[in-house]
């Protein structure tokens, strides 16, 4: 079974994706910058009115993914705060600045979110180290549960002989979720190449909001589109992921 995985910046954003019939959303804020903690209300939100499974993005900043002592100690809060409130899961990513795994801090985030027999995921930070076999090994180790990845590439696609090789030495100790760049059009031959089982995409479309910008001010830098997820983008999707699975 192929398992979709819709990642969403918002609570209106999980509404879309249900209604698109995924079963597992990542929940963000800031997708612009990468996705960012997501507020404690828009997971209860979801929770309340969704069967979805929610992962929930913890991280503090935008640009990489090697923190402060201060940034870490934030996350660690908010991580608290999200695992109380019945998050299923916390996709998180820490790198030291020489884009290896921290590893000592991805262990103390896999026993806080353990402790509460909730998924430890380590998020596309892992596209930024240099040695892919040391790195899913530390993960194993520490006992991450699964590692979202492009495969260390800029698109799944392009990363599919990683994918591919990842999911075969090491898919039986952890899981590995494929994504960036994932949609209908690409998805059965994404599936086909790697061998993966789970697959990540944002199904995103654009929306005008006109009260960005006036004659004298301009409050959006010049942006006056935001994304959301399309429900009718994760229908397609998962059509044809379930496409794939019956043949």
């Amino acid at each position: 079974m192929i398992t979709l995985e819709v990642c969403c910046g918002s609570y209106e954003d999980c509404i879309n994706a249900y209604k698109g019939n995924a079963k597992r959303v990542e929940l963000n804020s800031a997708l612009f910058l990468g996705g960012l903690t997501p507020s404690v209300g828009s997971l209860v939100y979801a929770k309340e009115n969704t069967d979805l499974e929610v992962i929930c993005m913890v991280r503090p900043r935008g640009a990489g993914f090697c923190y402060t002592d201060e940034e870490y100690k934030g996350m660690l809060i908010d991580a608290m705060m999200l695992l109380e409130q019945d998050a299923d899961g916390l996709a998180f990513g820490f790198l030291h600045e020489n884009k290896t795994i921290d590893v000592e801090r991805t262990k103390e985030m896999v026993k806080l979110i353990h402790g509460y027999r909730k998924q430890a995921v380590f998020h596309r930070a892992f596209d930024m180290v240099e040695d892919v076999e040391e790195a899913i090994q530390q993960l194993i180790s520490v006992g991450v549960d699964r590692v979202l990845t492009s495969g260390g590439y800029s698109t799944a696609l392009e990363g599919a002989d990683v994918l591919k090789s990842l999911q075969a030495k090491y898919g039986d100790k952890i899981e590995i979720l494929a994504g960036c760049g994932v949609n209908a059009s690409n998805v059965i031959a994404l599936l086909e190449k790697t061998g993966v089982t789970q697959v990540h995409s944002s199904c995103k479309s654009w929306v005008v909001d006109p009260t960005t910008t006036s004659e004298r001010n301009d409050y959006g830098f010049n942006k006056d589109m935001y994304d959301i997820v399309s429900v009718d983008k994760v229908r397609e999707l998962k059509e044809k992921i379930d496409e794939y699975g019956n043949v």
